[in-house]
Formats: structure tokens, C-alpha cells, sequence
């Protein structure tokens, strides 16, 4: 097992000597990429800036590589140890070359003459992060996306053992995103450099980090790998959410589903209902939906967008008493949409309940039912 490589020990951090969050103990491993989420406020940058410095410690203990960092040297700081904060940097008259050349800086010494080895360090970071193109482009005329990938190769061209970033996915479009987390994901794996950052993107984290760090109150609320982190009542409760839900199994914040008693009847399976959900939801229209198996992805998705879901458990046959329940809230809804549900001899039983939606005139396909929707005035 390898190694802690990273640790604070009950930490404090907070400003003016007043501790805003206490007793922040976490172990980090060489390689591994661990991410800070919580509320705006909660204090993801000022833990940010006090492992890295910038803020001087309320209280406890730094850890790096099995020594204090308070007796580590800034010149040597500099060399383990990179940073990629939030603020837009603005250097005036520099070309992105030149910004990416001074993570050279610590390793120059005072003239700050970089040396040919220096020089091919620098293109290989501006190739790490796929930026070659922009080298001498000004770095204030670059696009956010361009100028984060250009901080990060300056950071890389330090040589850190650790990369310490502040929401940097904050001014990026979907595509930079992606491209920025998989940069980052590949240099943990493949360089053993360890990533410790903040995310707003929920589903970015849970899907990109190793361990995740909930930031809440005066204390770190929760600390360890995403399946533990990322559950429905974790996330409910770090977030305060009254409105819609967390759902654990997308990754994803579900809108508030629509009230009342369910005007239509949803009969799906294998992900064909979910698109009719959202619609529906969307046009605020309650609806049931079932006989969903509890192991199906339309189950997963309609827990929390349906006001009614009937389900059955998986790998038996759907059962008389559950498909009766059914029939009688097809007999209360005014249609019952047939999301296209492939009928075989697990599901039988829904082909039977879409047989006596029709006999009452009331099965309709999804096409048809909102056809009707935007006809009618």
C-alpha cells in the first residue's frame, strides 16, 4: 500500500487569527486526486490557501513527504509544490511562452535565466496541455479556456509533486472542462503527482476524484472516496437542499418533481421512459410511472421525477398484486403513455397492463400524447 504522502494534522484555518474551520485532518496519497466541495462560503479557498501559504496557519500541521512544511524553505516549497488559483491573472505584455517559463523561476536562480534545458521543459508543458499553438500569442488575448490550460503547463513546468487548484474549471466551457480534468487525471496516474483541488461540478468529482472532502460549518463534515461521499442524504445535507433532489445514481441535481395526483401513466424499461419524465416534469405535468424493476435505469431516474412509482423486484416475474395495483391507477389517469417497452417473459405483466390501457382508450405513444399536448390551445 503505498504510502501517505500529504497530511494535515487538526488543522485550523480561518483569517486574522480567528479560526473559521477546525480539527482538518486528512491523508493524501502519492498520485491521488482529492477534491473540496461544499456550499459557496464554506471555506474550500481558505483551506486552499492555507496548505499552500498564502494564509498563515490558525493552527496544527502541514505534513509533506513526512516533514513539516513550516521548515520547508519557500525556494523549496516552490519546487514540490505548484498553485492554479481562481483570480484571472492579467500579466501585462506577456505571451503565454513567456507566463508558462516562469514556473522555471525556482530553478533559475536570482537572474532568472532560463538555460536550453529550462527552454525544452517549458514547450514540453505547453504540449502537455495541448497549447503549443498559443505560445506566442499574448496571454491576455487567449480565451479563459486557453489561458487555464496555459496557468496549468506553468504549473507543470515547475515540477511539483503536488498541484494545488482553486475551482479550475470555473471559466471553462463543457469541452475545457473535460479537457482540463483529463490533463490532470492523466498526470496523476502517470506521474504520481498529486491534485488537490475545489469542484462546484458534482458529477465531474464524483467521477474524476480518488477522495473527496465535504466542506461544511466549523468542521469538515466528510472525508473519504466518492461511493461514500456521494450518496443522496450526504450530499442533501452538505447543500441544505429543500428544492428537488441529489441523484446518486446520475450524478446529477434532479428539478422539483410537479404535485398532485398523476394526470398520466408512464409505462417504460432499459432507459425509455426517461426522456417522457423530463418532458413531463418540465411542462409540470404529475405523472406515475411503473411497473418499474428496481434495478432498471428508468427506476433510478423516476423515484425523483414521478409523483407515484410502482415497482417490482428484479429477476422474478412481476407479481398479481403489483400489476392490479397498477391497473387501478391506470383506471384514475387520464392517459398512459407507452414509452416503447420492449415485452418479454420477465415483463409480461406490462404488456398485459398496456393491453388493458387500451381496451379503456387510453394508451397512447409518447409522440402522440404530446402532438396532442401543443395542438390543443
Amino acid at each position: 500500500m503505498a504510502e501517505t504522502y500529504f497530511r494535515t494534522e487538526e488543522l485550523a484555518v480561518g483569517y486574522d487569527g480567528r479560526a473559521l474551520i477546525r480539527q482538518i485532518s486528512l491523508s493524501v496519497r502519492r498520485g491521488e486526486i482529492v477534491t473540496l466541495i461544499g456550499p459557496n462560503g464554506a471555506g474550500k479557498s481558505t483551506i486552499l490557501k492555507s496548505i499552500t501559504r498564502e494564509l498563515q496557519l490558525i493552527g496544527g500541521k502541514v505534513w509533506v513527504a513526512g516533514e513539516d512544511m513550516e521548515r520547508i524553505s519557500p525556494a523549496e516549497l516552490s519546487k514540490r509544490m505548484a498553485v492554479v488559483l481562481t483570480e484571472r491573472t492579467r500579466p501585462e505584455l506577456m505571451t503565454c511562452r513567456e507566463v508558462v517559463a516562469a514556473g522555471r523561476y525556482p530553478y533559475t536562480g536570482r537572474l532568472g535565466v532560463l538555460t536550453p534545458q529550462d527552454e525544452e521543459k517549458v514547450t514540453a508543458a505547453l504540449e502537455r496541455v495541448n497549447a503549443l499553438e498559443l505560445a506566442y500569442r499574448d496571454f491576455n488575448a487567449v480565451s479563459d479556456g486557453q489561458r487555464q490550460r496555459i496557468l496549468l503547463a506553468r504549473a507543470l513546468c515547475q515540477e511539483p509533486e503536488i498541484i494545488v487548484l482553486d475551482e479550475p474549471t470555473s471559466y471553462l466551457d463543457i469541452r475545457y472542462k473535460l479537457e482540463l480534468l483529463h490533463i490532470l487525471r492523466t498526470m496523476a496516474r502517470e506521474q504520481g503527482i498529486t491534485v488537490i483541488m475545489s469542484l462546484h461540478e458534482l458529477d465531474l468529482a464524483q467521477k474524476l476524484s480518488d477522495k473527496v472532502v465535504c466542506v461544511k460549518g466549523e468542521t469538515i463534515a466528510r472525508f473519504g472516496p466518492p461511493g461514500e461521499v456521494f450518496t443522496e442524504e450526504v450530499i442533501r445535507s452538505l447543500y441544505d437542499l429543500e428544492q428537488g433532489a441529489y441523484n446518486a445514481d446520475f450524478g446529477s441535481i434532479e428539478l422539483p418533481r410537479p404535485t398532485g395526483e398523476p394526470r398520466v401513466f408512464v409505462v417504460s424499461a432499459a432507459g425509455t421512459g426517461i426522456a417522457v419524465y423530463r418532458r413531463l416534469q418540465k411542462e409540470d405535468t404529475p405523472f406515475a410511472a411503473g411497473i418499474l424493476f428496481t434495478n432498471d435505469i428508468d427506476y433510478a431516474a423516476a423515484r425523483h421525477l414521478a409523483v407515484r412509482t410502482i415497482a417490482a423486484r428484479p429477476f422474478r416475474a412481476i407479481g398479481a398484486e403489483t400489476l392490479a395495483e397498477a391497473k387501478a391507477l391506470v383506471d384514475r389517469c387520464e392517459a398512459v403513455i407507452d414509452a416503447g417497452t420492449d415485452i418479454a417473459e420477465g415483463n409480461a405483466a406490462l404488456g398485459e397492463l398496456l393491453s388493458y390501457a387500451g381496451g379503456a382508450g387510453k394508451r397512447v405513444s409518447a409522440g402522440e400524447y404530446f402532438s396532442r399536448r401543443e395542438e390543443t390551445p
